[in-house]
C-alpha cells in the first residue's frame, strides 16, 4: 500500500468527525456520550477498601507497597546504587560488554527505522544505554508534568507534591524491577527483531515458575489494558490539554473548536504511524528534547527569579502534606491519593510501559539497563514534577485559585472563573514571565505529538501481542488510534482524567503482580552486574 493510499484511509477515518464538526454542540455530545462510561471505568479501577476509616483504593496499595518492598528489598537501590546508574548512562562500564563475545540485535523497525530512536542509525539498529534513557524519558517528560501537577495540586493543595515525589522516589525500585525483567525475557524474532514489555515476562518468566496460565491470563490483560491506556493517557489527554491551551491562548471558543484541532492532529500523526514518513519523525525527535529543556530553564528561571517565595512555597508543600486546609476533601488521606494518582500517572512506574521502550537496549546485563530505568521517576518526578509545583504554589500565594474547590477538573479562580489542568499551569508562568504562556502552547503541543507516537508504539506492540505481527494488524490498531486522538480533543478534561487516569492505572494489576512474583530474578541478574562491575573495577586497579 503507498504512503498516498494510506493517508488516504486517515482522512476516510477522519471525514465523519470533520463533517459532524459543522453541527453546533459536538464537543459536547461527544463528551457526554463518553462520560458514564469514563466514570464507571474510573468507579471500578480505584474500588477502595477501608483501613481506619478511611477509604484507599485497591490499585494505590498495591503500588505503595510493591515499591517500598522493592526498595527494601533491594537495599534502596534507588538511594544506594544512584551514582552507579549514573555511571552506567554516562558508559563507564561499557566494556564490561565487550569483555565476551555477544550476539549483536536489532531492535524492532517500522520501515527501517527503529521507533523513537530513529537518530540512532550508526548503531545499525542498537540502542545504547543513554539513548534509551533518553527516548524513554522523552516519552514520560510531557504533560504529565505540565498538566497533571496543576490537578493534583488544585484538588490535594501544596501537600500533594509532597506525596509526589515520596512516590517519585520509591518508584525507581519499581521501575528498576520492571525494566531489568523488561531486558531479560524480552523475545527475538527469526529475523532478530526484539519485543519486549510486561507482556512477554508475564508469560514467559511466570512460565519458569511453574504458573503457564497465570502468566499467559496476565500477559494478556495486560496487553488489553495497554491498548486501552495507549488510547486514553498516552493518546487523548494528550490532544485534550493541546487542544486547551490552543483554545485559551488564540481565543478559538467554539462548540467544535476541540474537535477540529483533534482532526488535525489525527492527520499529523496518522501521517507518521501510518505513512512512515520519517523526516517528520526525525524532526519531531530533535525538537522535542529541545522544548523539553526550554521548559526546564523557563521554570528554572521563574525559581531564581523568585527566590524569595521559594520557602514559604516549600513551607507550605511540607505541612499540607500532614495538616491539609479544611477545603480539602479526604483529609491527609486523601491528600496523599492525590499525590500518588498523578505521580503514578506521571511517571508510570508499576504500570510497566517502559519496559516496552527499555527491551530494545543492547546489553547483556539486564540488571544494567534497570539501573537505567529508576533515573526516569528521579528526572521525571522528583526534578520537573517539583518545579512545576513549585512555581504553581508561588502564583497561589495570594489566593489565586482556591485549593480544593474543583468541578470538572477546574479550579475556581478568584475572579470567578474556572480554570484546569495545563491551563492553570500557563497562567502561573504568565503570571511570572509575560508571554511565556504562548511558549508553553508550542512546548505542549510538541509534547502531545511526541508522547502519542510514544504510545502509539506501546499500544502497537501490545496489539500484536494480541492479534499477530501482521499488515494488516498493525493498520487496524492505528486507524482506532486516530479515532481517539479526535476524541481527546473534543471531550471535557474531567472525563479524559477520569479514563486515562484508570488506564495508566489498571495496568499496575498484572504488571505488579508479575512483579511480586519474579522479583527473585532481578536479584539473581542484579547481583551478576555488580559482580561484574566489581571484577572490572579489580581488573582497572591492576593494569
Amino acid at each position: 500500500m503507498s504512503i498516498k493510499q494510506k493517508i488516504f484511509y486517515v482522512l476516510l477515518i477522519c471525514f465523519p468527525f470533520i463533517s459532524r464538526a459543522q453541527s453546533p454542540g459536538l464537543d459536547e455530545q461527544i463528551n457526554n456520550a463518553f462520560m458514564p462510561f469514563a466514570t464507571w471505568w474510573e468507579g471500578f479501577i480505584l474500588s477502595t477498601v477501608n483501613i481506619v476509616g478511611y477509604q484507599i483504593p485497591i490499585v494505590l496499595i498495591l503500588l505503595l507497597l510493591g515499591a517500598l518492598f522493592f526498595t527494601l528489598y533491594f537495599g534502596f537501590v534507588n538511594i544506594k546504587h544512584f551514582p552507579t546508574a549514573i555511571q552506567v548512562v554516562r558508559g563507564k562500564y561499557d566494556e564490561i560488554e565487550t569483555q565476551s563475545i555477544i550476539t549483536k540485535t536489532n531492535v524492532h523497525k517500522i520501515e527501517g527505522d527503529i521507533i523513537d530512536t530513529i537518530k540512532n542509525e550508526a548503531h545499525h539498529g542498537e540502542v545504547n544505554h543513554f539513548q534509551a534513557l533518553a527516548t524513554a524519558v522523552s516519552g514520560t517528560v510531557g504533560l504529565g508534568n505540565i498538566a497533571m501537577v496543576a490537578v493534583a495540586i488544585s484538588i490535594g493543595g501544596p501537600g500533594a507534591t509532597f506525596w509526589m515525589i515520596i512516590a517519585g522516589l520509591l518508584g525507581m525500585s519499581t521501575k528498576f524491577v520492571e525494566c531489568t525483567l523488561g531486558v531479560k525475557y524480552r523475545d527475538i524474532d527469526s529475523e532478530g527483531n526484539v519485543y519486549g514489555g510486561p507482556m512477554y515476562y508475564l508469560s514467559k518468566g511466570l512460565k519458569e515458575k511453574g504458573f503457564v496460565k497465570l502468566g499467559k491470563v496476565l500477559a494478556v490483560l495486560f496487553a488489553i489494558l495497554c491498548v486501552g491506556a495507549s488510547f486514553g493517557g498516552g493518546n487523548a489527554f494528550q490532544t485534550n490539554q493541546a487542544a486547551a491551551q490552543i483554545i485559551s491562548r488564540f481565543g478559538l471558543e467554539g462548540d467544535s473548536t476541540g474537535s477540529m484541532i483533534g482532526v488535525v492532529f489525527a492527520i499529523l500523526v496518522g501521517i507518521v504511524i501510518i505513512g512512515g514518513i520519517k523526516r517528520i519523525a526525525k524532526v519531531t525527535e530533535k525538537v522535542v528534547p529541545f522544548m523539553a529543556v526550554l521548559y526546564v530553564a523557563a521554570a528554572i528561571f521563574i525559581i531564581c527569579s523568585n527566590f524569595s517565595f521559594v520557602d514559604d512555597a516549600i513551607s507550605l508543600i511540607v505541612s499540607e502534606a500532614f495538616t491539609p486546609r479544611a477545603t480539602i476533601t479526604g483529609g491527609f488521606i486523601g491528600v496523599m491519593i492525590q499525590g500518588f494518582r498523578r505521580a503514578a500517572f506521571s511517571n508510570e512506574a508499576g504500570a510497566g510501559s517502559a519496559a516496552i521502550a527499555h527491551s530494545a537496549v543492547n546489553t547483556k546485563y539486564a540488571a544494567s539497563e534497570g539501573l537505567v530505568g529508576l533515573l526516569e521517576p528521579f528526572i521525571d518526578t522528583v526534578v520537573i514534577c517539583t518545579m512545576t509545583a513549585i512555581i504553581i504554589v508561588m502564583f497561589n500565594l495570594d489566593g489565586a485559585f482556591a485549593y480544593g474547590d474543583v468541578i470538572n477538573g477546574q479550579a475556581l479562580m478568584a475572579d470567578g472563573s474556572r480554570l484546569g489542568g495545563v491551563n492553570l499551569t500557563s497562567m502561573a508562568f504568565d503570571s511570572a514571565i509575560p508571554g511565556s504562556s504562548y511558549v508553553l502552547v508550542i512546548a505542549v503541543s510538541l509534547f502531545a505529538f511526541s508522547t502519542i507516537l510514544s504510545w502509539s508504539y506501546y499500544g502497537l506492540q501490545s496489539w500484536k501481542y494480541l492479534f499477530g505481527r501482521g499488515r494488516l494488524t498493525d493498520l487496524s490498531f492505528k486507524l482506532l488510534f486516530l479515532v481517539f486522538t479526535v476524541l481527546g480533543a473534543a471531550i471535557t478534561l474531567d472525563a479524559v482524567i477520569k479514563f486515562s487516569d484508570a488506564m495508566i492505572l489498571a495496568l499496575v494489576f498484572p504488571n505488579m503482580i508479575g512483579l511480586l512474583l519474579l522479583f527473585p530474578k532481578v536479584k539473581q541478574e542484579f547481583i551478576r552486574f555488580i559482580d561484574a562491575i566489581k571484577v572490572f573495577k579489580i581488573a582497572k586497579t591492576n593494569n
